[in-house]
């Protein structure tokens, strides 16, 4: 069993894996537009399988979290099957 990581802010409310549209609409209202954050920081490919796309993008999680000077970042993972 493994496990997917999203990236959120320290105060989103809700659960970007279960909650995702009031999520989304959250952060963006917000101004954080993390998906797009994470969309020019993670190196992802159609080249790349889906695990090593998983992995580079918990990567680029981890980079955004380690240069977030305001500390509003957070990583949450949830358990998948």
């Amino acid at each position: 069993m493994g496990y997917a990581v999203a990236l959120t802010t320290v105060d989103n409310p809700f659960d970007p894996f279960e909650q995702f549209d009031s999520w989304f609409l959250f952060d963006v209202e917000k101004g954080y537009n993390s998906c797009a954050y994470l969309a020019r920081i993670a190196r992802t490919s159609d080249q790349f399988s889906e695990e090593e796309n998983d992995e580079e993008v918990e990567r680029a999680i981890d980079e955004i979290i380690k240069y977030d000077f305001m500390n509003i970042y957070r990583k949450v993972k949830k358990k998948i099957a």
